[in-house]
């Protein structure tokens, strides 16, 4: 575990992750590996197991799934195979040849699809494949547990004798059956069997007349249960086999464990493998439960967390259909120290907890519910102060037990070092508990280290400003409704709000004033200058996303209309084309139309004929040479072009017609004369009449006179 200390895993709820894992192991050493789960110390052994678990999950989304890697204990058989003249059971055998089988199945698989599971095939591959082991359980163990007949030439006669011994005894109690069934010594019910062995339901008064051995009767003793001479005989006989059968079966279990002895090591091993395997599995399986991925890896020193989630919160907000949110945290060597600050229940806590739970879990090779992009590095050590920690056994106050955790955190700090400090130098007097808590974080930030802290203190939230490589952050609120918006935000210090969350929890306005008044000015002055800053960030990031919002919209309203005028330009060059040949065909026609007036005239064949094929073999030098296919398309373009222009045609020509068909106002039959007041239908400007001509009155407007049709006119009253 390196130097991460059992209260880190504790403050974390470490603990609570791998028992949740635990749940998707299928085998329980699988369960109990889980459980078992702990941050690893070394680098390179990390690597390999988070990219395991990484492929196993990948194989759950593709056709090439990984086979079953389930297996039964086979720690029974370990202390045994070292014990000489020592005996497996039959189970024993079986689960032994069952898990050889299912790893020569699951490293012949890993070996063809290398290229999908590199690293799986690497985890296994100083694995022999052997399938001598299965082979020789399966010539001497059936698939339900018995031994074969074939197992052994002794065994095979022996078993010959027994169903031969079998077949006589149950020829001979036959033959008992019916003498003393003629003899009417036997009960209604015949025959019965008492210790495994057929017998004669023989009435209590003729039982001395039936020779053999008694080996019970009935409860009312109206019947004793005999098995006869002959057949007792036979019997023994047949016990004396069963024996030697046995006998036979202990020699054949034992001459096999032998076998397995020199393969201990390798029974071990397989072992071993399938408990790795179902770890793997199970830790694929709880990353696909959150979401949960492998980010980058790297070799700096930095953590940049993107899209977070806390695993436990996130399962628990799945349970009751709530939304979780997400955290970014960015710590480098620009920005190793951040200091959050801001009001409570804000999320400070969580957002904490986040970070040092997924690095434990990183760190333990298991994936996380973070964006692909961020980035995680190695700790040497995790170091936490979270919560309340009052010791009763130690008789210690918060405080003082909070001083002694601080004490281990100055022995063990360094530039490989995370540590996570909630409600950093609390529980001692506000002023000298802030100047402790300072020169601790100045300690801290000397020796390189990493870190988070939560805190109220003023000072702390100025020395954060004062260092290059200390960030102050803050939990974001919505400044009217005081409610947390879970969203850190980098580079301000963040107001505890004191005085307006006393306000929107009832307290009176002139106690808060009174309580304003007690404390120095310049305090509460920094304080309210703080909130009025988070509550401009709020506002500008509101804004920002409006604008955002906004500037989407005009950017595909803009790309609508960049192709709306790209086929208006198409279409125009389109009809501008099919305008020009329309022009060229009327030339054509026209002196065609002088050819046949010329010939109506003069009626002579030859000089129009000849007038013709010059005008065609003109025309057919200024056409350009192109392939029969774009011809076609030429024409089958201009032939759509034409259709669209006579529907358009057919539609104005609809729309005149339609125009002349209504009529204009209803308007009486006027005679005008001279001197008549008048305006046009459509017009406002009154004119007088000075002269009329047939249809046309001359009408004044006083500045100019004009020529107009008298049915365009109306007398004004």
């Amino acid at each position: 575990m390196g130097h991460i200390p059992k209260k880190t895993l504790e403050d974390l709820e470490f603990f609570t992750v791998t028992g949740q894992l635990a749940d998707f192991a299928i085998t329980p050493l699988g369960k109990i590996a889980c459980q078992k789960i702990a941050p690893l110390s070394n680098q390179a052994t990390l690597l390999k197991e988070l990219h395991c678990v990484k492929e196993f999950l990948a194989s759950f989304e593709n056709d090439n799934r990984i086979p079953n890697h389930g297996f039964e204990d086979l720690s029974p058989a370990f202390k045994l195979l070292k014990i000489e003249n020592s005996v497996l059971e039959i189970s024993s055998f079986r689960n032994i040849a069952s898990a050889s089988d299912t790893i020569n199945t699951l490293l012949l698989f890993l070996k063809k699809f290398k290229t999908y599971y590199p690293t799986l095939f690497a985890w296994g591959e100083s694995i022999e494949v052997n399938k001598e082991i299965k082979l020789e359980v399966d010539n001497i163990i059936d698939r339900f547990g018995g031994i074969r007949d074939n197992a052994s030439d002794t065994l095979y006669t022996l078993r010959k004798q027994i169903q031969s011994f079998k077949g006589k005894i149950s020829q001979s109690f036959n033959k008992a059956l019916s003498h003393f069934q003629e003899l009417d010594y036997l009960d209604d019910i015949r025959e019965s069997v008492m210790e495994n062995k057929r017998v004669l339901a023989v009435k209590a008064m003729h039982r001395r007349k039936v020779k053999g051995g008694i080996l019970g009767s009935s409860k009312t003793g109206s019947i004793v249960y005999i098995e006869p001479e002959a057949t007792l005989n036979l019997t023994r006989e047949l016990q004396n086999l069963i024996f030697e059968e046995t006998e036979e079966i202990k020699k054949i279990l034992s001459q096999l464990t032998d076998y397995f002895r020199p393969y201990l090591d390798l029974i071990k091993t397989y072992q071993q493998y399938l408990i790795e395997m179902d770890s793997f599995y199970a830790r694929a399986r709880y990353a696909k439960e959150i979401n949960a991925l492998l980010p980058i890896f790297t070799e700096k020193q930095e953590l940049w967390l993107k899209d977070a989630y806390h695993p436990l919160l996130y399962r628990s907000h799945q349970l009751e259909d709530k939304k979780t949110y997400p955290q970014e945290i960015q710590l480098n060597k620009e920005s190793r120290i951040v200091v959050i600050s801001g009001p409570n229940a804000g999320g400070k806590s969580i957002t904490l907890k986040t970070v040092g739970l997924l690095q434990l879990m990183i760190q333990s090779g298991l994936l996380i519910p973070v964006h692909e992009k961020s980035r995680v590095c190695w700790f040497d050590s995790i170091l936490t102060d979270i919560g309340d920690n009052q010791s009763i056994e130690n008789h210690l106050s918060t405080y003082s037990y909070r001083l002694k955790n601080m004490k281990g955190f100055l022995k063990k700090c360094d530039e490989k070092t995370l540590f996570l400090i909630d409600e950093f130098g609390t529980g001692s007097d506000p002023e000298l508990g802030g100047a402790l808590a300072e020169v601790i974080l100045e300690d801290f930030y000397s020796r390189k280290s990493f870190g988070l802290i939560t805190t109220h203190y003023s000072n702390l939230k100025l020395l954060a400003d004062e260092q290059p490589a200390m960030v102050n952050a803050n939990m974001q609120f919505d400044d009217r409704t005081l409610e947390p918006v879970f969203k850190l935000i980098l580079g301000e210090a963040g107001s505890s709000f004191t005085f307006e969350v006393a306000q929107k929890n009832g307290i009176p306005f002139n106690l808060i004033n009174r309580a304003k008044k007690k404390i120095e000015r310049g305090k509460v002055r920094f304080d309210a200058t703080i909130a009025k800053l988070q509550k401009q960030r709020y506002q500008m990031a509101k804004t920002d996303k409006s604008l955002r919002e906004k500037e989407n919209t005009f950017e595909s309203e803009s790309d609508r209309l960049k192709q709306l005028n790209q086929k208006l330009k198409t279409k125009l060059v389109s009809y501008q084309e099919l305008f020009d040949h329309n022009q060229r065909m009327i030339v054509l026609g026209n002196k065609l139309n002088d050819l046949a007036e010329l010939f109506f005239q003069n009626n002579k064949k030859r000089p129009m004929i000849a007038e013709i094929l010059r005008l065609v073999e003109s025309e057919n030098s200024k056409r350009k040479r192109k392939s029969s296919a774009q011809t076609k398309k030429d024409n089958t373009v201009k032939k759509s072009l034409e259709k669209e222009v006579i529907k358009e045609l057919v539609t104005i020509r609809r729309e005149k017609k339609v125009k002349k068909e209504i009529p204009h106002k209803s308007k009486s039959i006027v005679v005008f004369k001279v001197g008549d007041k008048v305006r046009l239908l459509d017009g406002k400007s009154v004119g007088s009449i000075d002269a009329i001509e047939k249809k046309k009155a001359i009408v004044n407007y006083g500045i100019f006179t004009t020529q107009v049709n008298v049915d365009q006119l109306e007398l004004v009253k």
